[in-house]
């Protein structure tokens, strides 16, 4: 037994930024500031209460990025300095962000033990390596995102704080083997668990779908298969699930050995940044070697996000969160009760929105950040949700989940193709039925990206004060494209939650239009440096004759609407988009 003491360590408070629920981020230059990562990790143990804290079970891994295993140390280190009971960390640092809510919420210990909490280490689709990001947050006893009122707190504590606990003299472990490490400290033992990764994850997987239905799918010589982990913590699970226990072939696997730096790309996986993919699957500018796989996924760095494609084809986010909906009850074991309800962050389509009423389904419209949807499934209110930021879920965790959403679609082809000798049903056959039946929503996203900050404020504020008068901006849009509708309402939107009665403003700025089309502006959060300005815009299609149009030549009207509504060049200097989704 390695015997440990305690330091005080003086520090003064640092300036960081406000951390939402997708915590804080930064280049990694600024975490290995000195007491930087220290001062945000003594924050969190302050902002929490001390039965969160004293005696706890902790789990701390991340994506593998660059800086995760100084990091790793450095709050186990700190984690025993405060009176933590004990620290799960994944096998080499390694857990997905939804494999983590999955550990909190599923995993017991030998003792008995129950995690009530997480650090978890990412930055989720952002770039990493010793140039670029690294981030942490904080995920509570159910899995979720800490919400608002402990990341306040803990902003709050960084501002002020003036020194942090920690056991300098316990040694580093070796998070490279399974295994336990045992120490004393004042306040008594304290262990260290190391643990295979994919285990409790693949547990829960297999709780949820029929991997047999899957396994003939994939056996099938019509069918063919292919997932690009963009060299993040996905790989952790790729072979196990894809190879080992759905029997494709190895070779189906991209990029799946964790790297890093992500193999120095961008873990993001959207059409812009998933090049290899992309091209395999025949949307790149060249034709592809061979004939392209009728399935192909993505994940990004900590595979809670995914991309779905097929043959030539690619699935909107908004399409597919609406399309698992549409088919869960039939095609997925878990769902077979039926659904509690549906919900989608505000910018995503409206195509959830009409399955919902087809479906005679409860519907919730939240602002973008995991958090709220939690809040509805803690509530029993919601079952499946998602993101247009490629992120999709539903309630057997708390954070949106990317290889779910990847068996949840080779569950509903699986399905859709038990009975089916002669043809393969394709992905494109599937979203084009649902257009068929639904109605189709054309979207769009352009990501503005590293915007100068004071420039990207004074834009949204324009857009603010144009809404108070529709009459000028009806005569801006027509000015910029004759062929769109009058818009009819202009807003900020702002959210009262159900269950907890927390009011959310200034969650993006919602232009409607007289024919179900929007244009949405807002402000994201999840940069390391500069703003990121995100335009979306929708137009939804009834008419059958019309839904098989090519997104950007139907959306093209309102784009041009949207520029010049916001003045983008003119406000940001940018003539086109860093990446359009």
């Amino acid at each position: 037994m390695v015997l440990f003491n305690v330091s005080r360590i003086q520090t003064t408070p640092f300036d960081g930024q406000k951390p939402g629920t997708s915590g804080l981020r930064k280049k990694v230059k600024v975490f290995v500031q000195p007491h930087y990562l220290e001062n945000f990790v003594q924050a969190s143990f302050n902002a929490l209460t001390e039965a969160k804290v004293r005696g706890a079970t902790l789990v701390v891994s991340g994506d593998g990025r660059y800086y995760s295993e100084q990091a790793i140390q450095i709050i186990t280190k700190m984690a025993a300095a405060n009176g933590v009971r004990r620290i799960w960390v994944g096998l080499n640092g390694l857990l997905s962000t939804p494999a983590v809510s999955a550990v909190i919420r599923e995993r017991v210990g030998v003792d008995g033990s129950k995690a009530t909490g997480a650090f978890i280490l990412t930055a989720s689709h952002n770039p990493g390596g010793p140039n670029e990001d690294f981030g942490i947050k904080y995920n509570m006893e159910n899995g979720g995102p800490a919400p608002e009122g402990i990341t306040n707190k803990i902003y709050e504590y960084t501002t002020t704080i003036k020194e942090y606990l920690i056991a300098p003299d316990l040694p580093n472990v070796d998070i490279s083997t399974v295994g336990v490490s045992n120490f004393t400290g004042p306040e008594g033992p304290f262990d260290v668990e190391v643990f295979d990764s994919a285990s409790d994850y693949i547990k829960l997987m297999k709780s949820i779908f029929d991997f047999e239905s899957i396994r003939k799918l994939l056996s099938s010589p019509k069918f063919t298969f292919c997932y690009d982990a963009l060299h993040g913590v996905a790989g952790a699970y790729a072979k196990r699930i894809f190879v080992d226990e759905l029997g494709a072939q190895e070779s189906s696997l991209l990029n799946c050995v964790p790297k890093e730096d992500f193999g120095g790309g961008h873990p993001d996986p959207n059409l812009t940044y998933a090049k290899e993919l992309v091209a395999r699957m025949g949307l790149g500018k060249s034709e592809p070697q061979g004939e392209p796989p009728e399935f192909g996924a993505a994940a990004d760095g900590d595979a809670d996000r995914n991309m779905i494609l097929g043959k030539r084809f690619f699935v909107t986010p908004s399409d597919s969160v609406a399309i698992i909906a549409a088919n869960a009850v039939q095609a997925i074991p878990y769902f077979s009760a039926g659904l509690k309800g549906v919900a989608r962050s505000m910018p995503t389509s409206a195509a959830l929105d009409v399955v919902a009423k087809h479906l005679n389904l409860k519907f919730f419209e939240v602002p973008t950040g995991w958090k709220f949807f939690g809040n509805l499934m803690d509530a029993g209110l919601c079952s499946v949700c998602g993101e247009e930021s490629f992120g999709t879920g539903s309630d057997h965790i708390r954070e949106k989940d990317g290889i779910w959403a990847v068996l949840a679609w080779l569950s509903i082809l699986a399905y859709k193709n038990k009975d089916n000798q002669d043809k393969l049903v394709t992905v494109e056959d599937i979203v084009r039925q649902h257009w068929a039946t639904y109605g189709r929503h054309y979207y769009t996203r352009y990501d503005y990206e590293n915007v100068d900050a004071v420039a990207a404020k004074e834009l949204m504020a324009h857009l603010v004060k144009l809404q108070s008068s529709l009459s000028e901006v009806n005569k801006i849009v027509k000015g910029a494209s004759s062929d769109v509708s009058n818009v009819v309402h202009g807003d900020e939107f702002e959210y009262k939650d159900s269950v907890d009665g927390s009011v959310s403003s200034h969650q993006g700025i919602r232009y409607l239009f007289e024919d179900g089309s929007r244009l949405i502006f807002r402000l994201s959060g999840t940069g390391s440096e500069g703003a990121t300005i995100r335009l979306y815009i929708e137009q939804y299609e009834k008419d059958p004759s019309k839904i098989g149009r090519l997104s950007h030549e139907a959306l093209a009207p309102l784009v041009a609407a949207a520029l010049k509504l916001s003045k983008m060049e003119e406000f940001t200097g940018r003539s086109a988009p860093t990446v359009i989704t």
